[in-house]
């Protein structure tokens, strides 16, 4: 996956950075971002130009901002491309519900539900090791979520963090459908402390493990944001790794508790 961040303070071994409050909160996201496993997203890597990308020696120009998915005119769907990677996460789909009040450590996500996708999962929580990789959720455990401990609460200010497997060994993992989703599909999270939060889908985007979109993905933002992520593109069997991440990104729309 790609490098976490922390909806009240970032691990000293992501990189500098503190939170503090709510507009500090992913202040340094940024430098802060851990790498993903086979089952999340990879560290950025810087490219050429960040409204470029190189295939064999031909530049092509990323879009300028994420897209929607979902199906074309011809009831097909839509190819899932990156944005440049200066681009912003994308505009909310729907009116934005304001945060929840902190929890202040009390709260935690306890599961996901995505109708559309029919994802209904627990969430368990995962941290970055020593080489500052993005912990994934058990291989063990296809339909176990992963949150990044470090990252807000769901329906928190900021971007919380949700990674989950595509697939494992035995078969299709928890979001092996998660390219389906589109813009204005809901995605529910149930809390500890009895909180639902539903979020509405605003984009999603298809992009290389080594030209991760770390800003877009961590950067501070004022009302509660969720991210899910999970591998794509052409699976590596040496290095049993896919090319590629899905990022889904959503916004807080209505909150329960």
């Amino acid at each position: 996956m790609s490098k976490p961040l922390t909806g009240k303070a970032l691990p000293a071994v992501l990189v500098a950075g503190s939170l503090a409050g709510v507009a500090a909160i992913m202040a340094g996201l940024l430098a802060l971002v851990p790498t993903l496993e086979a089952g999340t997203a990879t560290a950025p890597v810087a490219q050429a130009s960040p409204g470029t990308v190189g295939v064999e020696n031909v530049a092509f120009e990323l879009p300028a901002e994420v897209g929607p998915g979902g199906k074309g005119p011809d009831g097909m769907p839509v190819p899932l491309t990156p944005a440049r990677l200066d681009a912003p996460p994308p505009a909310p789909a729907t009116k934005v519900a304001a945060p929840f009040k902190p929890s202040r450590g009390k709260a935690k996500p306890t599961r996901i539900r995505i109708p559309k996708i029919k994802v209904n999962a627990p969430v368990g929580s995962v941290s970055v090791d020593e080489k500052g990789n993005l912990g994934v959720p058990s291989l063990s455990k296809p339909n176990l979520t992963g949150w990044y401990r470090f990252s807000p609460v769901p329906g928190e200010a900021g971007p919380a963090i949700i990674n989950g497997h595509v697939n494992t060994r035995k078969g299709a993992a928890v979001f092996n459908r998660l390219a389906e989703l589109a813009k204005g599909d809901q995605i529910y999270v149930y809390r500890s402390d009895g909180k639902i939060a539903r979020f509405t889908v605003s984009g999603i985007e298809q992009v290389s493990k080594k030209q991760f979109p770390t800003k877009r993905v961590y950067g501070n933002t004022s009302n509660a944001q969720l991210r899910l992520i999970t591998c794509g593109g052409v699976y590596n069997q040496g290095a049993h790794s896919y090319s590629d991440n899905i990022i889904v990104y959503a916004t807080l729309s209505k909150k329960k508790g």
